[in-house]
């Protein structure tokens, strides 16, 4: 190029250069629709996304603005393969350019499955789909909450079916079953029957089934999504999960306590059939008394058995009865022998005494028996005085203790007289003795019950006035009448109350 054609071209700013790119970019590629695999991927505070779409040999930038993230069906994620559609645009600060993502889909079916199987595998790892951590289904649940669409056939069957085996209160969640906001609404929906209060004025379940009918595998996304199968993994009540058909499976089967392969299958899960369940009640209510009666029988034939081998009483007393009396016939044989041997005994021990001399020893015994018979009076005296003086002594201390009890007896009575005579009082105060001396009277109908309101008294009525020295039967007037007047003027005494 030439010196002239070089000084001729025009000069650009750099802002102005970027400008002109970036309309160019955007006006040759203002809509495209790339398949690429999503690289890096991150989640911005302010909820943009960005990420990379990359192929074998390229990568461009991408941004999901905020608004749109928010309306996505399905989370980017790194790996997956994908079709996007959008803009192409720059980023003038940096010398970029990238792709304003406004739609994400999967790349097909094997895509889907894809993510599906890396999300198992993930959610697996954390323990969320363990053995252990699944709850029994209760036998017969009083309470089951049903989180499904209300309009569907999947609510008529499901009730019906439970209508036909054993009727039982049925809770339903309303949510959307498919659709970008059915996962948000069905976690919502566990979280929400889990939150209920026991004593609440809406039961809480005591059974959860989550049922959809058949559909696509983009049909049953919503069931596959994080936010649910986490909800029904931290279920603390009871959970069945019946979505789709038998042959589909959802990530919430793995995490549910208990998979039904239709939702008809579930309610038949949730509750046994009434009638078999009363005819195997009366089946064994039949086995228990026959078995009662058996045992009753075999006790008593036992009793019976028992009672044979027992031996009479008098087969019993017959051998000790004998014993006795060949005891008695050598008792007085052996009382003969006893008093020989005692007497032969007596004379070998007089015979022993006779030998030896007994005036030393009577002489030397009647000395100390001297000697202590002086001793024993000294003694006797000293103890006569000793028990004197003691006597005396108790005496007076017990006239004095006579006195004192005396005294405290006296004013015990005294106490107890004063007592008496103020509750005395108090019950003439109580009795209603006292208020008819103060001159009021005490109204009687014909069968002797008080009468205490005037309305209770009818034209004619016989009634019985008791006042302070008597009582008087009347007979109540009419009392629309007017009273006669009373006179003026002293009047001695108390007139009558009825005239």
């Amino acid at each position: 190029m030439s010196e002239p054609a070089i000084a001729n071209a025009p000069e650009w700013s750099v802002s102005e250069l970027s400008g002109a790119l970036k309309r160019t970019l955007e006006d040759a590629y203002g809509h495209v629709r790339v398949r690429a695999e999503l690289g890096a991927v991150k989640v911005h505070s302010s909820g943009h996304v960005y990420l990379d779409l990359k192929d074998e040999r390229s990568c461009i930038a991408g941004v999901v603005w905020k608004g749109t993230a928010a309306r996505m069906r399905m989370r980017p994620e790194m790996g997956m393969e994908v079709i996007v559609t959008g803009r192409i645009t720059t980023f003038a600060s940096q010398s970029k350019y990238q792709l304003v993502i406004e739609t994400i889909e999967p790349a097909g079916v094997g895509a889907l499955l894809a993510q599906l199987e890396e999300r198992r595998k993930r959610l697996a790892a954390e323990g969320l789909f363990d053995a252990d951590r699944k709850k029994p289904i209760p036998y017969l649940p009083s309470v089951i909450g049903v989180v499904t669409s209300p309009t569907g056939a999947v609510i008529r069957d499901i009730l019906h079916r439970l209508a036909d085996r054993f009727p039982r209160h049925v809770l339903v969640w309303p949510v959307r079953v498919q659709g970008d906001t059915c996962a948000a609404e069905v976690a919502a929906a566990i979280h929400g029957f889990n939150a209920l209060a026991g004593d609440g004025p809406v039961p809480r379940p005591d059974l959860i089934i989550v049922a959809r009918g058949g559909g696509s595998l983009e049909d049953l996304w919503g069931f596959n999504e994080e936010i649910v199968v986490r909800a029904a993994a931290e279920s603390r009540i009871p959970l069945i999960s019946a979505v789709g058909h038998e042959t589909d499976t959802t990530l919430i089967d793995f995490a549910s306590d208990r998979r039904a392969p239709t939702p008809t299958g579930a309610a038949e899960m949730a509750v046994p059939v009434r009638a078999d369940l009363m005819a195997q009640v009366q089946d064994l209510a039949r086995r228990q008394a026959g078995a009662v009666r058996r045992l009753l029988d075999r006790r008593r034939a036992d009793l019976r058995s028992a009672s044979r081998a027992l031996p009479r009483g008098e087969d019993l007393l017959a051998t000790p009865r004998q014993r006795l009396d060949l005891a008695a016939g050598r008792l007085a044989a052996a009382l003969v022998a006893g008093a020989r041997r005692h007497e032969t005994k007596l004379a070998d021990l007089a015979r022993r005494l006779a030998r030896l001399s007994p005036h030393a020893r009577l002489a030397a015994s009647r000395a100390r028996l001297d000697g202590f018979s002086g001793r024993l009076v000294a003694a006797r005296g000293a103890i006569l005085r000793a028990e004197t003086q003691r006597i005396h002594q108790r005496r007076e201390r017990l006239d004095a203790l006579s006195g004192r009890a005396d005294r405290a007896l006296a004013a015990l009575v005294q106490r107890r007289r004063d007592r008496l005579a103020s509750l005395w009082q108090l019950a003439e105060s109580y009795s209603y003795h006292g208020v008819l001396a103060r001159g009021f009277a005490l109204v009687r109908d014909a069968d002797g019950q008080p009468v205490r309101e005037a309305a209770a008294i009818g034209a004619g009525a016989v009634l019985d006035v008791e006042f302070k020295d008597g009582k008087v039967r009347v007979v109540a007037g009419d009392p629309g009448k007017a009273r006669p007047t009373r006179p003026k003027g002293p009047v001695g005494g108390q007139g009558s109350l009825f005239g």
